[in-house]
């Protein structure tokens, strides 16, 4: 990854890039749907990476990654990894169907979702990535978004695909090394990034770090993984934190929350969401 991408100032999802090419290395293809880091990239003929990229309709990216895979294979190339880099919009909900398609045949594709919780790009619009309580401009603050975030994880995991994870980029070396061992296995692998968004989530943009960590210690978005959709494993956690000390570094909390029995309500409603992971976790 190069100086010079288009990312907003504090950006959550251009460090993860920079960290999964360091992780992956040379040998890897992106393939990104539209999104943040389509526009991020740059304008043709100019790129911020050195990686070979196709852009893609919103829908398509697990099953258009699946196909240069398997173009790679009929030509005898073995060692190049094919990732999908989609947000949650083109993940959650627009590119969901081909991602379930991709997993049920097992392509040997692996799928990251850089997820800021909303369609960022085209004006911070809800998505089912979204929390409840939340504002964006498609849930303003007097009509928060009343429904829960889609469990993707679990969703992915239901498909008995090979590896599913969670990962943040607060917690880099831990997203790092989640790369390189879905990276050496077959088949569908997906790992679900939280990538923090000043411009979204109303909060300063040298705090981008310090919300993703808060957003694991608080267990909001706790760190685990999932191998063939039944060992399901929780990865080293910081010491827990209240869930305030995550909500309160953030503008877009401020006002709707009210209507979902306030930051209580949200604590009761993570440390049960905590509760049944390590339920499932050994």
């Amino acid at each position: 990854m190069s100086p010079g991408h288009l990312a907003c100032p504090g950006c959550g999802a251009s460090l993860a890039m920079r960290y999964a090419l360091n992780a992956l290395g040379p040998r890897t293809m992106v393939v990104m749907p539209a999104g943040c880091w389509s526009t991020f990239v740059g304008v043709y003929p100019h790129t911020c990476l050195a990686v070979p990229v196709m852009s893609v309709a919103f829908e398509t990216a697990a099953a258009t990654a699946g196909g240069i895979k398997a173009g790679l294979e009929a030509q005898g190339i073995d060692d190049v990894t094919v990732m999908a880099w989609a947000g949650d919009g083109g993940t959650f909900d627009i590119g969901f169907q081909a991602l379930s398609g991709a997993a049920e045949r097992n392509d040997d594709i692996l799928y990251v979702c850089y997820d800021n919780e909303a369609y960022m790009n085209t004006g911070i619009q809800r998505s089912s990535a979204t929390p409840e309580g939340c504002w964006t401009t498609t849930t303003p603050a007097s009509v928060p978004k009343p429904q829960p975030k889609k469990d993707m994880v679990a969703i992915m995991a239901a498909h008995g695909v090979p590896y599913t994870a969670s990962a943040s980029i607060g917690f880099p070396h831990d997203f790092m090394a989640k790369l390189k061992k879905a990276a050496a296995m077959k088949g569908t692998k997906f790992i679900h990034l939280f990538a923090s968004c000043p411009t979204g989530w109303r909060h300063d943009t040298h705090l981008s770090i310090e919300v993703a960590r808060l957003a694991v210690a608080s267990r909001v978005f706790p760190l685990y993984e999932v191998i063939e959709g039944e060992t399901w494993r929780l990865s080293d956690m910081p010491a827990k934190v209240p869930v305030n000390d995550y909500l309160d570094m953030q503008g877009r909390f401020k006002a709707g929350l009210a209507s979902q029995g306030g930051a209580a309500g949200f604590q009761k409603r993570v440390d049960q969401r905590w509760k049944r992971l390590q339920s499932r976790c050994r």
